[in-house]
């Protein structure tokens, strides 16, 4: 197993992800705690230590069943992660009361890394709000020894995370972010990562394959890429491709089964980083798999705007929406207001006679707009989770 250092921690690279852990196969939704359990077991024994949960994950009972999971193993022998929910926060949600709840569903003392949960467009001013304390409270924690290590996770834009590191930069020790050689440049995840290192804020990769995504490519790019290693699975080159990022310190999978799990710790028995033709071969293919309009940035499009929109930012949007709808896409849009999203483009055309690239933007802001009435919205989504929550507090109080 590979593994790196963490202020004076041996952290192995390859992390367990929890969000996606087994179902059984009787398509209740339940998640097959046995195997999860046996799962552990074989990390464990091949040299992950490092397990990542959360409060929603699985309806609220992720913490639970990797807690129960990790019984079987000694308290001193992993690294066990979670975060607090502020991006869904509510009554119900209050720093103290929910830290307390963590741990009596993991069953621990402390936890080895604690995270803020997606700092975000609309979550920031939450974060950084007096009212709630958010920040102030964890780093008492901290102080305490409850909570070993302290960081963020965050699916935002790169300015959000400019203004949350502003403010509380030095508190953070680590954060975690969506990076995977489509990202690299789809979700201009280089430059994030460009600037957690400038800061000196180790990273920690969450999406490594995009969600399975980069798992499953199309048969003239496995082609080209067994080209170089017949053996290898397209998983593998994804995780090879982080490997040649010093800075990031920690790889999570949320790996599904048995033999997701195989192949990863295959692949993380030794480092391989990509080679240099590796790695333009791995970006070529990135390239050929976006559908987007050729958005260069030079914002001429911006300036005769009657509607003031962030034209170039709202194409880069659409862009990772016709590769595949997401919900954080959604979540972004939900941060701005009704007058700087898609569906406030006018249809004038002054954007697409000045675009140098002939993009028709009214057509494209149209197009986003419409994708975006079929994405469940965040608000119903942390609504829903809350109810779930609620639910389980109260049958294991009954």
């Amino acid at each position: 197993m590979i593994y790196s250092d963490f202020k004076g921690k041996k952290l192995s690279l390859l992390g367990f992800g929890t969000m996606r852990l087994p179902l059984l196969a009787d398509g209740s939704g339940e998640v097959d705690e046995e195997l999860v359990g046996k799962m552990v077991r074989y990390a464990a024994d091949h040299g992950v230590n490092y397990y990542d949960t959360a409060y929603p994950y699985h309806n609220a009972k992720s913490e639970i069943i990797i807690g129960k999971a990790l019984k079987q193993l000694p308290r001193d022998s992993y690294y066990l992660a979670t975060k607090y929910p502020g991006h869904q926060i509510s009554a119900s949600y209050d720093p103290a009361t929910t830290f307390e709840e963590q741990l009596r569903k993991c069953n621990v003392e402390y936890f080895d890394f604690y995270l803020l949960h997606n700092v975000y467009e609309n979550s920031l001013g939450t974060y950084t709000d007096p009212k709630w304390g958010i920040v102030d409270y964890f780093v008492e924690q901290r102080k305490r020894g409850r909570i070993r290590h302290l960081g963020f996770s965050s699916h935002g834009l790169q300015d959000t995370l400019v203004t949350f590191l502003d403010k509380y930069g030095d508190v953070m020790e680590f954060c975690q972010l969506q990076i995977n050689y489509l990202d690299w440049t789809l979700q201009d995840a280089k430059a994030k990562y460009d600037l957690l290192t400038e800061r000196g804020i180790p990273v920690w990769v969450m999406e490594p394959v995009r969600g399975g995504r980069l798992a499953e490519l199309d048969e003239t790019s496995v082609a080209k890429l067994k080209e170089f290693r017949p053996e290898a699975s397209a998983a593998s080159w994804a995780f090879r491709f982080l490997q040649g990022l010093p800075n990031v310190k920690m790889i999570l999978s949320g790996m599904s089964n048995m033999e997701q799990m195989v192949d990863n710790v295959h692949t993380f028995e030794t480092p391989n980083p990509l080679t240099e033709v590796e790695t333009d071969i791995l970006l070529e293919i990135a390239e050929s798999m976006k559908d987007s309009v050729p958005c260069t940035a030079c914002r001429y499009c911006c300036g005769d705007c009657p509607q003031k929109l962030d034209i170039p930012k709202l194409l880069s949007l659409y862009n990772e929406m016709r590769f595949s709808p997401s919900m954080n896409v959604g979540m972004t849009i939900d941060s701005l207001e009704e007058h700087s999203r898609p569906a406030a483009c006018i249809g004038c055309g002054r954007c697409a006679r000045t675009c140098p690239q002939k993009i028709d933007i009214p057509d494209a802001m149209k197009a986003f707009s419409t994708m975006l009435e079929k994405v469940p919205h965040w608000d119903e989504l942390c609504r829903q989770r809350e109810e779930a929550a609620r639910k389980m507090r109260e049958e294991q109080e009954s």
